[in-house]
């Protein structure tokens, strides 16, 4: 690509377009700068004026909430060489926009884009806002305009950064000449919205940090084909030939040790962060051990219990979700101390189901614990 194109002339004042590089984005702007330019030979002695707007920005996704000034040197926005035979000594002189560069921009960024507080609140920080003249060999003028806008998302507590945009233009005049910097600099903010407008029209239904809400989907885990690990399933019961730990030395005949887990996948669809759950509450048959003369279908239905308790843990674990109100800022929060909620239910309940049936060896509890959790895991 040339490295200068020039795309206006006006007499021997030329304004060129580079090519910039947007950090960290690996996308390039083309910056074209179509505006009369002022030939004259008078020098700038006052504020300079940004041009009005000629057409408001169609923006669809956000409104301006706030503009900051974060310039290193917050002073004037251009350094000019006067419209006069000049010398390598001839001083710069300073000009700052009319009633300085804050409430010129705020001004001008309001008349480009008028508020709609229905859509997102951006702040844009000034990093750069600079207009800087040389003398050139030859006795030539060079002028390069540089440009940084950083744009934030507002929240309530800290905003959010999104994207920068970084753009500038050179141009190049005669010694008794004088380029427009208020229309340069007018063209150079515009860009920087419509760039961000831009950005954010394609951004908005997919990009995380712009989601306005959070969904819920639950669905059960199956592994097929089954391994070590039984995900619960109401058409799969436990049968003895799971029991594949040796038994241990204990009192009791039978013995098993189910868990709960779940799994997270996280995408954004339409502007909705969809959190997808899988409940996976789980048995591993190499953890399960059953006394030779255990086997008999009364200790395998106390047994199975025991896995059915984890099924409706999930359900409450399920169930306490979709009570929560979750923000796009904080999802996970509120999911992760629910589930250790849940962790501690279960370890509750599965003590109280066996001191209650004093495991499986109290008969008419035994039948209580069976009706009440029959009831609650029924559709």
């Amino acid at each position: 690509m040339f490295d200068n194109m020039f795309v206006c002339v006006c007499r021997s004042i030329l304004v060129s377009a580079r090519i910039y590089r947007f950090a960290g984005k690996g996308l390039k702007l083309l910056i074209i700068l179509f505006f009369p330019l002022f030939c004259n030979a008078q020098k700038i002695n006052g504020p300079i004026v940004l041009t009005a707007p000629q057409f408001l920005l169609p923006a669809n996704e956000f409104y301006i909430a706030g503009i900051v000034d974060d310039r290193d040197d917050r002073g004037a926005v251009a350094w000019l060489l006067p419209a006069a035979q000049l010398t390598p000594a001839t001083p710069k002189y300073r000009v700052d926009l009319v009633g300085g560069t804050l409430p010129a921009v705020k001004e001008y960024m309001g008349k480009s884009l008028p508020p709609d507080k229905t859509l997102r609140p951006v702040i844009i920080h000034i990093k750069k806002l600079m207009v800087d003249e040389t003398l050139q060999p030859g006795g030539k003028v060079e002028g390069k305009l540089s440009i940084v806008l950083s744009f934030w998302l507002k929240k309530d507590d800290d905003d959010l950064r999104l994207i920068d945009y970084r753009g500038g233009a050179n141009y190049t005049r005669g010694t008794g000449q004088q380029m427009d910097v208020g229309g340069l600099l007018s063209n150079s903010l515009r860009a920087g919205l419509l760039y961000f407008n831009s950005w954010i029209d394609k951004q908005a239904g997919g990009n995380i940090k712009l989601a306005k809400g959070v969904k819920l989907i639950f669905s059960d885990y199956a592994e097929q084909p089954e391994g070590d690990t039984i995900y619960y399933s109401a058409k799969r019961r436990l049968s003895w030939d799971d029991f594949q730990q040796r038994p241990l030395a204990s009192k009791y005949e039978a013995e098993v040790f189910p868990s709960i887990a779940y799994g997270e996948h996280v995408e954004v669809v339409k502007g909705i962060i969809n959190v997808h759950i899988n409940l996976k509450p789980y048995l591993p048959k190499s953890a399960c051990w059953v006394k030779d003369g255990g086997r008999t279908p009364y200790n395998l239905n106390h047994e199975q219990r025991h896995f059915d308790i984890v099924k409706l843990v999930m359900e409450h674990f399920k169930q306490h979700l979709l009570k929560e109100r979750l923000t796009v800022d904080n999802y996970d929060g509120p999911i992760n101390v629910d589930y250790l909620d849940s962790f501690r239910e279960m370890n509750d309940l599965q003590k109280q189901y066996d001191d209650e049936t004093n495991h499986g060896l109290n008969v008419s509890v035994q039948e209580e614990w069976n009706k009440k959790i029959d009831k609650e895991l029924k559709p």
